[in-house]
């Protein structure tokens, strides 16, 4: 028996598929996103050294990009069409062209730099290099390292304050923070805070830094106009990231072994609430109008949203496997996920709160920027 194929009908659901597909891509664009302008994300791989561009609008990997062993700190510049991250293990800075997807530059900071920070303005870089127990200022313009600072022992991060007159450094070993002046990065105090600083969070009028310790249920508080410890706060649980509402009003901390979402009143210097969320959330990501905060959760497999202004937990969002850094892209219509054990980006759109596929990356993937150009 012959299979008779109608052609008509055949050409007909080809037609409709790509209608379809056309329309779902429609839907997926996000409103702001004139024709011309691109929407990428970029995924640092620590298994293979490489970053993976993915194109939010097509939903598909445009190019994998070799930057050098351990990259971290990966950042989207504010105002160049450069994405700029760290080879932790090379000791140096790398520059990624958005437009061409290539490697444009790459800058020599000290060994094991981990994290990066820009100046409101884009126009400097800083990184401080572990190991080399040192913080550089890079002009973004020309690569050039343009200042070169000793911090304390084993410094962790560098963050630069939002009116851009300091820079915050975390010395993991010395169990402080340096405050430098970020045009000269002359040390202009050194300040005691909680055993093993990590991460740091500034107040937007700079007037406040908060640091958690890597090692206790702790975050320190610091005056930044009187260069003085204010406070070491007992937290229920470890604190695993710093999400900062953009008024500055409030600071949202997940903790795993907490099993939940601490929140810190920032004028007060109090563990104002704590929400239940589940099994270990580990990184959230803020919408710009600070109503909800997505959680990611490694070992449920799913992402939690947080209703903050009436502290209300969602139902949460299905994601596949240990998802952990996860960013919004502008407009908070896409939620972008990092999937660390399968390797994969998940696509959520964030105001269904539905999954919409899984892209794959490169080995281990870890860090995660979001540029439109």
């Amino acid at each position: 028996m012959k299979l008779r194929v109608d052609f008509r009908v055949l050409i007909l659901i080809i037609l409709l598929l790509g209608l379809a597909a056309r329309e779902v891509a429609l839907e997926l664009r996000p409103s702001f996103l004139r024709p011309g302008l691109h929407l990428f994300a970029y995924v640092a791989n620590t298994g293979d050294g490489t970053v993976t561009a993915i194109d939010l609008v097509k939903l598909s990997p445009a190019a994998t990009i070799p930057v050098g062993a351990g990259p971290t700190g990966i950042r989207a510049h504010p105002t160049r069409k450069e994405i700029w991250g760290l080879s932790s293990a090379g000791g140096y800075a790398w520059v990624l062209d958005a437009a061409t997807n290539q490697i444009t530059g790459r800058i020599s900071v000290g060994n094991a730099p981990y994290a990066l920070d820009f100046s409101s303005d884009g126009s400097r870089a800083y990184v401080a290099a572990s190991e080399s127990n040192t913080v550089v200022a890079i002009d973004c313009a020309t690569r050039q390292v343009v200042a070169r600072a000793r911090a304390g022992r084993r410094p962790w991060i560098a963050r630069v304050s939002p009116d851009g007159k300091l820079v915050v450094v975390s010395n993991r070993d010395d169990a402080t923070v340096s405050v430098l002046d970020a045009n000269s990065l002359a040390i202009r105090a050194t300040i005691p805070v909680v055993p093993d600083p990590e991460q740091i969070a500034i107040l937007p009028d700079g007037s406040k830094a908060f640091v958690t310790s890597g090692s206790r249920s702790q975050i320190s508080v610091v005056d930044l106009k009187r260069d003085a410890l204010l406070a070491n706060l007992a937290l229920d649980g470890a604190p695993d990231a710093l999400i900062l509402k953009p008024d500055g009003g409030e600071l949202y901390i997940p903790s795993s072994n907490a099993h939940g979402l601490l929140i810190v009143n920032t004028q007060t210097n109090e563990v104002g609430d704590f929400l239940l969320l589940g099994m270990s959330p580990a990184a959230a990501a803020l919408t710009a109008d600070s109503a909800t905060l997505y959680v990611s959760d490694p070992d449920a497999g799913h992402i939690v949203p947080v209703s903050i202004n009436i502290r209300q937990v969602a139902r949460p969002i299905s994601v596949g496997q240990d998802p952990r850094n996860c960013q919004l892209t502008p407009g908070d219509d896409i939620l972008v996920v990092v999937e660390t054990a399968s390797d994969e980006l998940a696509i959520v759109r964030a105001k269904t709160s539905g999954l919409i596929t899984l892209i794959p990356t490169g080995s281990h993937p870890r860090d995660l920027a979001i540029k439109v150009f």
